[in-house]
């Protein structure tokens, strides 16, 4: 239920701070004193549009606080869904500052204006004079509807089948449509796919491939440069070797005198050594360079290919190259099942359409069963109201494909006349019939809509003397089963409230402010004579509204 209401600089209304109890609250005033404007912050604060115009004082930001008791209203998922901390108390905030720009906020932190919007059509309903319109909408006519038959777990559990079969529904129309897209695809990559492994890719192979082709391009210059070093080094004629075992012996002759002659004969044994070595390694360099036409038409074969490969798949390395062969593996895969995953989600959503339709069919009938009482029901409400011959049909139809909101098709036929068949309201309903009519309606959903609050502005308008009793009884009952928050213009419906408001305006500082005040008993009493006899409130004023007062 609706705790408290904040507004602070919203069109008239410069600070305003209301509590709210059980029950029925009434809220009377002069017309033109901001009655409705209270509604107006309360939609802002409940996620209507709003923008620079609703500031009174155009330098300060308007701010609009509600506060809401949602104990026992099962809203614990919508929170958790939302990733929010579900509390007690739940404060909705809306800030619109001076550039026109709105924040909303739930206890304190940001959300969005959808999420605080869908949230508030879960804790009160608000009954403007225009919403009469809603009575020739087929969604509210299903709703009330549901809310009199109590199809809620139904409906709720229908809706899961829904989206889930809308959901595979969807993936499969999708699928089918690209599906021959898919199959070229599925062709192109597989074509792709099979030159790259035709090809037998390995890594590193690039690097050697270039390099044997360039030792095979170069063997006669290789073999000539090897074969001119080995007979520098131990040719038969004037050699390297040669020359080192001259010196050697001559300075052996002498190292018996010369101790410096012997060590550099020990060196000499070193290089001999080594350049004897160096002399076998380029003997069998000599013997493995070959000149073989044959491999070196290959490796040119082998590297134009995977030159033209990479250069088709725009691959800088022979690296890249490989991960492309396995990104269209992975493509080729996910393409390639094309049927059978449009069969096995053929079967899905036929599976899920059958167990939607039961479940529709199911809800289908609990309306159809029920609807004659809601009917039954509306009918004595509006002879109370003072339509003796009204009728009231609530018809159903059916249809093949189910929907967001099952199979059927709701509409309400009305009639205040006895020779008059029942019609669409819109045809045949006055404006004051119109007011009744949802006033039934409402009353009829209050116990099953599940709502925490309501709020109607002048739902009575149009009616007087015992009608209008019988609508502040009709009120009154209500708030036993939620909290009723009313407007009104008529004494004998302020006479029922548990609380009673009064709206009225200020002059100050050059300005028209808005103010509103809780009436104790005497205030009560005062403000249900002004409403009986106008602005002279008289004795006889006084006494009617004493019983008033007392009856309710």
């Amino acid at each position: 239920m609706l705790k408290r209401l904040i507004v602070r600089n919203y069109a008239i209304i410069r600070e305003l701070d209301m509590e709210f109890g059980e029950g029925l609250t009434i809220i009377t005033g002069e017309t033109g004193a901001g009655k409705s404007i209270l509604l107006g912050a309360l939609a802002l604060v409940l996620g209507e549009r709003a923008d620079t115009g609703v500031l009174l004082n155009k330098n300060e930001k308007c701010v609009v606080e509600a506060q809401f008791n949602i104990v026992g209203y099962d809203l614990q998922d919508f929170f958790s869904e939302n990733d929010l901390d579900f509390e007690e108390n739940a404060i909705l905030r809306r800030e619109i500052n001076t550039s026109g720009k709105s924040r909303a906020f739930l206890n304190d932190t940001p959300v969005n204006l959808s999420l605080m919007k869908e949230l508030g059509e879960n804790l009160i309903d608000i009954h403007s004079q225009h919403q009469t319109l809603l009575l020739s909408n087929n969604l509210f006519q299903l709703k009330v509807t549901d809310a009199f038959a109590g199809t809620k777990e139904l409906y709720d559990e229908y809706i899961k089948l829904y989206r889930s079969y809308i959901t595979v529904k969807k993936e499969y129309d999708t699928l089918y449509a690209a599906s021959d897209r898919k199959r070229a695809d599925f062709d192109y990559y597989m074509h792709q796919l099979e030159q790259l492994s035709s090809a037998r890719l390995v890594e590193g192979e690039l690097e050697d491939l270039e390099k044997e082709q360039e030792i095979l391009t170069n063997a006669g210059v290789i073999k000539d440069a090897l074969v001119s070093a080995a007979s520098d080094i131990s040719g038969e004629d004037i050699s390297a070797l040669a020359l080192l075992r001259d010196a050697k012996n001559n300075l052996s002759k002498i190292s018996e005198w010369l101790t410096p002659a012997a060590e550099l004969t020990e060196r000499l044994d070193t290089l001999l050594v080594e350049l004897t070595d160096i002399s076998y390694e380029t003997e069998k360099l000599f013997a493995s360079v070959e000149t073989d036409p044959g491999r070196l038409e290959y490796i040119s074969q082998r590297l134009d290919t995977v030159y033209s490969l990479m250069q088709k798949h725009r691959c800088n390395s022979l690296s890249e190259l490989l991960e492309k062969k396995k990104e269209l593996e992975s493509l080729v895969n996910e393409t390639g099942d094309v049927d059978s995953r449009l069969a096995d989600l053929k079967a899905d959503s036929e599976r899920r359409y059958v167990e939607l339709m039961k479940s529709a069919s199911e809800i289908s009938a609990i309306r159809k069963r029920n609807s004659p009482a809601l009917a039954e029901k509306i009918v004595m409400i509006l002879k109370q109201l003072g339509i003796p011959h009204a009728s009231f049909e609530v018809r159903i139809e059916t249809h093949g494909e189910p929907g967001q909101h099952g199979i059927d098709r709701i509409e309400f036929l009305f009639s205040a006349n006895r020779q008059i068949e029942p019609e669409e309201l819109s045809r045949v309903a006055s404006g004051g019939e119109l007011s009744r009519v949802m006033l039934s309606l409402k009353s009829t959903m209050a116990k099953t809509s599940g709502l925490p609050a309501i709020v109607f502005d002048e739902i009575d308008s149009g009616v007087s003397g015992e009608v209008a009793s019988m609508v502040g009884s009709i009120l009154s009952e209500m708030g036993k089963s939620m909290q009723v928050i009313n407007i009104t213009h008529l004494p004998q419906v302020a006479a029922r409230g548990n609380y009673h408001y009064h709206v009225y305006k200020e002059n100050e500082d050059h300005s028209t402010i808005t103010r509103i005040r809780l009436l104790n008993r005497d205030e009560r009493l005062m403000e249900l004579a002004r409403l009986l006899s106008g602005s002279t409130v008289t004795e006889a004023a006084l006494k009617n509204a004493g019983e008033l007062l007392n009856n309710g």
